[in-house]
């Protein structure tokens, strides 16, 4: 049965939600002073607007000259190449150390997923951790379930918060705690400060495929709507889910501390990402669907490179674990 998870914290009387703590009393958890923190807002402002403005405009489109297969065929492509960079790679891979593969694996993985536009691949990796630390506790940089009131607005402000809010907090990661083996790899490291020329290939490479296809800036133009803005748009969106919905609303067949759920609908566009509650329970396996029926297009992409030999030490619960942590 679905379910949603409890979130609030019970309160006598009406009153603002407490103040959080100050970061500084957190381990690895740093404030931003004022000049950087509206520089902060100022540019996650840059990259939530610009993707929806796009998205809009390519849907306008629509009315004219429709979806064409040029754009499609990029937007898919890019959107796999993205997203699989981002579950397989920042995640499965780095993150958790779901499983081992070649240097240069790993580094084509980061650059991929680096096109999401999600942040550096160091800083991703560093907050998804911190996430896993404290989930759904003080510290966890986007749970739902943190003092945001009771009501309909209390869940409304928390889902928003755990969605695309946190992004605009002044805390943040301190990397040399949470990442410091990122930190050592001189191959992510030099990614990591590439960031903005993965971020200017990201939007600008959908628009030179479709010029070199179509060979009119008109096919440029759609390209570069369909392949980047709203590509990039709709899997922001996806990858938000996770922290949002997904921490709210779905099954828990596994005991967690946290309130990590499943969630069916989201599980072929995020790659598998959201067999949530599975993911909390086994945080280091390479599967996130574990069991029969659950998508998951990323540990099948794990499972062809350990065919291949490109992935060794694929880890997985073993069936003790797992009959351990059934909660029915």
């Amino acid at each position: 049965m679905a379910v949603r998870a409890p979130s609030r914290r019970k309160r006598r009387g009406p009153s603002r939600p407490p103040a959080r703590p100050e970061p500084a009393a957190i381990p690895g958890i740093n404030h931003l002073d004022e000049d950087q923190a509206k520089f902060q807002r100022r540019a996650v402002l840059v990259i939530t607007i610009a993707p929806l403005a796009g998205f809009l405009t390519a849907m306008v489109t629509l009315w004219g000259t429709g979806l064409s297969l040029v754009d499609v065929t990029i937007m898919i492509a890019l959107y796999y190449f993205a997203g699989l960079g981002v579950t397989v790679g920042f995640h499965r891979l780095l993150t958790h150390g779901s499983f081992q593969t070649r240097p240069w694996v790993k580094g084509l993985f980061a650059i991929a997923g680096s096109f999401a536009i999600q942040g550096s691949v160091i800083s991703w990796v560093a907050a998804h951790r911190r996430h896993h630390a404290f989930s759904d506790k003080e510290g966890d940089p986007h749970s739902p379930h943190l003092d945001e009131g009771e009501g309909i607005a209390g869940i409304a402000r928390g889902l928003w918060h755990a969605h695309v809010g946190w992004l605009f907090s002044p805390e943040t990661t301190e990397i040399d705690r949470w990442a410091p083996d990122m930190v050592k790899d001189p191959v992510i490291r030099k990614i990591d400060r590439l960031f903005p020329l993965w971020v200017v290939l990201s939007l600008s490479l959908p628009a030179a495929i479709g010029f070199a296809i179509t060979q009119t800036v008109e096919g440029a133009i759609t390209a570069f709507l369909w392949g980047g803005l709203a590509r990039v748009f709709l899997l922001h969106h996806v990858t938000w889910s996770i922290n949002s919905i997904c921490h709210f609303y779905g099954k828990r067949p596994f005991e967690t501390t946290d309130h990590s759920t499943n969630n069916w609908a989201l599980s072929i566009l995020s790659f598998g990402e959201s067999w949530h509650n599975n993911h909390h329970a086994f945080p280091s396996s390479a599967r996130h669907g574990i069991m029969r029926g659950q998508i998951d297009t990323s540990a099948g992409v794990i499972r062809l490179l350990e065919k291949t030999g490109l992935a060794r030490n694929v880890k997985a619960p073993s069936p003790k674990l797992l009959r351990a942590k059934r909660t029915s």
